[in-house]
């Protein structure tokens, strides 16, 4: 498996498949050809879709900066590689092709000529939830992730932290309408505002909500987050570790330790399955961003590695099946909702793991290759198209 900061990227939402990504091939494309007189990009399936509701346009135009640039959308052509296809031209002036490149967004931002994720940059020898834990003996996951990242990955999670610290104090602050023809306004302001007075209890319970609710609409601003693992679910990892670093007492240490386990079981689900809502519904967003907090509140709640495994496949398990149908193409509606609940969702999950034993009848690693048959098996218009389900 790859490095776990593959799963923490930093940059500007709302998607990590229809904005980051698509940034990303442009970037790469015009390094190829970077004195074309004309370009023109095609998007296909999903990605053209719901690309105008994920300003995937304008992450692309911006890549392009002052370049003459044309932009075609086709929602209703699915390359066979992928949903989330797009093919740049360069041209002369007189129209003549210099080079054509196809590009796929994969997912969490990143993307492939063939629409294949490759392990290219081997960090992890064991890429299974069994292999890892039947290797463990008396280790803790992140100490796995220490001895296979080597140090300095503490530096990178530092920074992690900070960012996603940061979303949240700023989505707490902001009052705006979201952009788009939703005309959504923010709420997690508001809330907060409300839980301030209320009994410690209730606010200990609903703060995980209301920090997840900060992040998303930040996102969804377009403003700077953490993918974790995708723009659409970066709201529920960052939202547990604030509550628990605020009434559990865990400092910046135990934080990025569970960081790192979160990473590590992110990366699992990423290399056996899909965190592309556009192939596998929103279960491998914010299926896999629960099952990342699950087993991160676990760690934090001096859970086994045993209870870990089980927190993180009841946070995936209970997504099973979630489609990806958010309304108008927005990172909005449902969106900006699941993360607050499956925020609360991991918190729970993470409590019941800890009054067992860590055995049950599911495994982890099951669970991953359930999501992935799952997904497969959804239609396209409950995958991103924006075609089916909440978006209809």
């Amino acid at each position: 498996m790859n490095s776990i900061k593959e799963i923490f990227k930093i940059g500007f939402g709302p998607s990590s498949s229809h904005t980051m990504g698509p940034a990303k091939a442009a970037e790469e494309f015009l390094k190829l050809v970077p004195d074309a007189e004309k370009y023109k990009v095609i998007l296909y399936g999903s990605l053209a879709a719901t690309g105008k509701g994920h300003f995937t346009d304008v992450a692309i135009r911006k890549k392009f900066s002052t370049k003459d640039i044309e932009i075609e959308w086709q929602p209703d052509v699915f390359l066979p590689e992928h949903p989330n296809g797009m093919e740049f031209y360069a041209c002369h002036a007189d129209g003549s092709l210099i080079r054509s490149q196809k590009y796929f967004s994969i997912g969490g931002g990143d993307i492939s000529v063939d629409g294949k994720r490759k392990d290219d940059r081997m960090v992890y020898p064991l890429s299974t939830m069994k292999d890892i834990l039947d290797y463990l003996g008396s280790m803790r996951l992140w100490e796995y992730v220490n001895e296979c990242e080597g140090e300095d990955i503490w530096d990178y999670l530092h920074v992690v932290w900070e960012k996603m610290q940061q979303s949240i104090k700023d989505g707490l602050e902001h009052e705006s309408t979201l952009p788009g023809c939703i005309k959504l306004p923010r709420r997690a302001s508001t809330v907060h505002s409300k839980l301030a007075g209320m009994d410690y209890s209730i606010k200990r319970r609903y703060s995980a909500m209301v920090y997840a609710f900060a992040v998303a609409e930040e996102n969804a601003s377009c403003h700077e987050v953490v993918t974790a693992p995708t723009c659409g679910s970066c709201g529920i990892l960052p939202a547990v570790l604030q509550t628990y670093a605020n009434y559990y007492n865990a400092g910046e240490k135990k934080i990025l330790h569970a960081i790192a386990t979160a990473g590590l079981i992110g990366n699992l689900i990423k290399t056996n399955a899909s965190i592309s809502g556009a192939e596998v519904g929103c279960q491998g967003e914010v299926g896999s961003a629960c099952s990342m907090a699950s087993g991160a509140a676990a760690q934090l709640l001096g859970g086994s590695a045993h209870q870990i495994e089980y927190a993180a496949e009841m946070g995936l398990e209970h997504h099973l099946g979630l489609t990806c149908d958010p309304v108008c193409g927005l990172v909005q509606v449902p969106c900006i909702e699941r993360n607050a609940f499956a925020a609360c969702r991991a918190v729970d999950a993470a409590m019941y793991a800890l009054t067992t034993d860590g055995q049950h009848m599911i495994s982890f690693d099951r669970v991953v290759k359930v999501m992935m048959a799952t997904g497969h098996d959804l239609p396209s218009l409950y995958k991103e198209t924006s075609e089916g389900g909440l978006a209809l």
